[in-house]
């Protein structure tokens, strides 16, 4: 009898837990399901006679309008262009680090690690106007490389962090038979620790993506030519000064939000992974 009660009990309680779960799950995707809603209904729906339902009349040429009367293709390949260039920089610049300071020893690793790690408690905001005078001195305003460059170096400590943490995990041995067997650093590198680490790898590209891609801030400040200008602060321009083509720019938000959307089906179980990081770093 009290084995029966105990039954029920966790089968109430993993329904609760299972209820629980899909409200918050729906909490989750109302937002996205709203803007999907909101990119196919006029002005007049948008403001006054439905804000929140699904559309009464689906207006698929707000798709229309948004790719062809504004720059949504030009704003695609700038984001494209700094996205990709950023997220290659950045994963093989931590891979080396991470591999310096987790797997060899010298001096001075865990003084370079530690100072890596610090950029994490810098905001770009702190640094904002001595960084838009340095690129001015540099020649690199309105430039690809005005964005690339910062958009690398804040990405780094949160990078070299995951791959450092999972390398730290990886037990010796394997490399020190390799060593025996001849391999040398290099090999050891890309034979070992990197198949190894394509969790971490994964992580990195996946948070390194979606920060690159939706960065609006320094955007803002380095870019002021139309030609350079990536898609968040190109989004900008759907908001007129007399009347602003509110579905046009949700249809515009909907085609900006699929590239990291397609990128997080793709590694999204690689967060898990991500997120004992930790572990690594305590063994």
């Amino acid at each position: 009898m009290k084995k029966q009660k105990n039954v029920k009990k966790s089968s109430l309680v993993r329904k609760m837990l299972i209820a629980f779960l899909m409200t918050c799950s729906l909490v989750n995707l109302y937002p996205f399901i709203y803007m999907i809603f909101y990119s196919f209904k006029s002005n007049e729906e948008i403001m006054f006679t439905n804000p929140f339902g699904a559309p009464l009349i689906w207006k698929a040429e707000n798709y229309y309008n948004a790719w062809n009367n504004f720059n949504i293709p030009l704003y695609f390949r700038n984001s494209i262009v700094v996205t990709f260039i950023t997220t290659v920089a950045v994963i093989v610049f931590s891979l080396m680090f991470s591999y310096a300071t987790a797997r060899m020893q010298w001096k001075f690793s865990g003084a370079a690690s530690t100072y890596i790690t610090m950029g994490l408690f810098i905001p770009a905001q702190i640094i904002l106007i001595p960084l838009v005078i340095l690129v001015r001195d540099m020649k690199l305003t309105n430039s690809y490389a005005s964005l690339i460059l910062p958009y690398t170096a804040f990405q780094l400590a949160f990078a070299c962090l995951v791959l450092e943490g999972f390398m730290r995990s990886i037990p010796k041995d394997m490399e020190e038979a390799a060593y025996i067997d001849g391999a040398g650093v290099f090999r050891s590198f890309f034979s070992i620790i990197c198949p190894l680490v394509k969790p971490a790898i994964a992580s990195v590209l996946l948070f390194t993506c979606i920060g690159a891609w939706n960065e609006f801030t320094l955007a803002l400040v380095m870019i002021s030519e139309e030609a350079r200008k990536t898609l968040p602060v190109g989004l900008v321009t759907f908001k007129g000064k007399f009347v602003t083509d509110w579905g046009g720019m949700g249809a515009a938000l909907v085609m900006a939000s699929i590239p990291t959307v397609v990128i997080y089906l793709f590694l999204g179980d690689k967060l898990e992974q991500a997120l004992s990081v930790g572990s690594g770093i305590k063994g």
